[in-house]
């Protein structure tokens, strides 16, 4: 008699409990490299399992995700909030599939869900060339001053995040074909990649580097009240600080550093700032 070998692999499941939520959650968190992505992500997760535990379900499947989008929906969030939820129950699935605590059919429906659809409204705020050069200001004689401006010209001409910014050292510029660039920038998720920088932006640095007599370590430092350099670095959330002064004085309202990054895809930007004006 022939004895037909039997499976020990747990058979995947249709219906997930907290446990197995909250050990989808953990994989998908291990997944990620950047702090700022676990926290999205984290917080994203924990409001859909608060959610799906809220009541008795069938089954965690397509339904149920576009059910949850509703609801979404029905809280008036903004799009691209809704989207970001939706990509975070996204990932759950494909780790629980991946883990065999779900069916690959259903990892499969739910990862067929589509976001919500954008309108087309640009949100955030979106600077001209004109509100640029207005927000960086002119060039001042105050070391204060020289670091805000080299700061701003850093995130307007190269789209800089502000962790990106606080980690520059002075080895960081680097020429490449007789152009300069930030060489191997490690961004938001570890990614790393290589940054051109304007001549005015990097003319900005370069005064604030030679005013602060800064020969190695972190770029941008502390300023005290005294004018005097202090410290080896500064925090994003002082990057945060020249910003919001720099609006102020601009009169331009409800800025963030973030809304400066989309003024370098404006292509006509480093050609006509470099061709001659700050």
């Amino acid at each position: 008699m022939v004895h037909r070998k039997t499976s020990k692999r747990s058979k995947a499941k249709t219906i997930l409990r907290l446990a197995d939520l909250e050990q989808s959650r953990n994989a998908v968190l291990h997944s990620l490299g950047a702090a700022s992505s676990q926290e999205s992500y984290g917080h994203a997760i924990d409001e859909f399992i608060g959610w799906y535990c809220s009541e008795p379900r069938l089954s965690f499947n397509r339904t149920v995700v576009l059910r949850y989008r509703f609801f979404l929906e029905q809280k008036n969030l903004a799009p691209s909030t809704i989207n970001v939820r939706l990509a975070a129950v996204r990932r759950l699935a494909y780790e629980a599939s991946d883990t065999r605590l779900l069916t690959p059919d259903l990892a499969a429906g739910i990862r067929r869900v589509k976001g919500a659809k954008r309108l087309g409204v640009r949100i955030g705020n979106w600077l001209t060339i004109d509100q640029s050069r207005t927000l960086l200001g002119k060039p001042s004689d105050s070391l204060r001053g020289k670091r805000d401006r080299a700061i701003l010209a850093l995130l307007i001409g190269c789209g800089l995040r502000r962790e990106e910014l606080v980690g520059l050292r002075t080895g960081d510029f680097q020429l490449r074909e007789d152009h300069c660039v930030i060489a191997d920038l490690v961004g938001k998720g570890k990614h790393i990649r290589t940054v051109p920088v304007p001549s005015w932006a990097k003319r900005s640095v370069d005064e604030w580097i030679a005013a602060a007599a800064i020969t190695d370590g972190a770029i941008f430092r502390r300023v005290s009240r005294l004018d005097e350099i202090w410290g080896d670095g500064i925090t994003p959330k002082a990057i945060w600080h020249v910003v919001r002064a720099a609006a102020k004085r601009a009169d331009i309202k409800n800025l963030a550093p973030h809304d400066l990054r989309r003024v370098r895809r404006l292509n006509c930007l480093r050609s006509s700032w470099d061709q001659g004006s700050t």
